[in-house]
C-alpha cells in the first residue's frame, strides 16, 4: 500500500483507507535571541525621572527603552516609596493663606450723581485661595470640604 500526502493509506485503485499512519508530532524550539537586560540603578532612576516628566507618558517611555509598562511602575513605586526612596516628592503641606483687612463698605450713590455701576456684592465668607502654579480658586463658606480637596489635589497635580 501506498501513502497519500495527507498520511493516510492508499489501496492499488487509488481510494483511501480508513487506516491512517500515527500522527505528526510537532516540535518547536524557541530561543531568546537576547539574556536579559541588567538595569543599573542609574539608569532606572534616569528612566523613571524621565517617566514622571511631562514629555513622554509612561508607556511612551516604556516603549522607547524596550521595557514593559509593569516594570516602569515597579520601579517608579520601589523608587518612591520608603525612607529609602531614590527619587522623593515634596510632602503635602497645607497652602498659605494671606488676610487682608475687609474693605470698607461704599457710600451710597447720591441720586444727583447719575447712573453709577456699583460692583456685585460679594458674597459672605469668601475664600480666594492662590496655588503656587498661580492658579486661583475662589470658594464661600458654605463649599463642601471633601470636593474643596479633591479640586485643590487635581490642581497641584498629584
Amino acid at each position: 500500500m501506498e501513502e497519500a500526502p495527507n498520511g493516510t493509506a492508499l489501496d492499488k485503485s487509488g481510494h483511501t483507507t480508513g487506516r491512517k499512519s500515527a500522527p505528526i508530532t510537532r516540535v518547536e524550539v524557541i530561543t531568546r535571541g537576547e539574556r536579559r537586560r541588567a538595569w543599573t540603578l542609574e539608569q532606572k532612576r534616569e528612566i523613571v525621572a524621565e517617566s514622571l516628566g511631562p514629555e513622554l507618558s509612561a508607556t511612551e517611555v516604556a516603549r522607547k527603552y524596550g521595557i514593559r509598562t509593569g516594570q516602569l511602575y515597579t520601579w517608579r513605586q520601589q523608587m518612591l516609596a520608603g525612607p529609602n526612596a531614590v527619587i522623593t516628592r515634596a510632602a503635602p503641606r497645607f497652602a498659605e493663606v494671606e488676610l487682608t483687612p475687609a474693605l470698607p463698605a461704599p457710600e451710597p450713590a447720591s441720586l444727583a450723581s447719575g447712573l453709577t455701576t456699583a460692583a456685585p456684592p460679594r458674597p459672605e465668607g469668601l475664600i480666594e485661595i492662590v496655588l503656587p502654579s498661580g492658579a486661583l480658586v475662589r470658594v464661600d463658606a458654605h463649599v463642601d470640604g471633601r470636593a474643596l480637596r479633591r479640586v485643590l489635589s487635581a490642581l497641584a497635580g498629584g
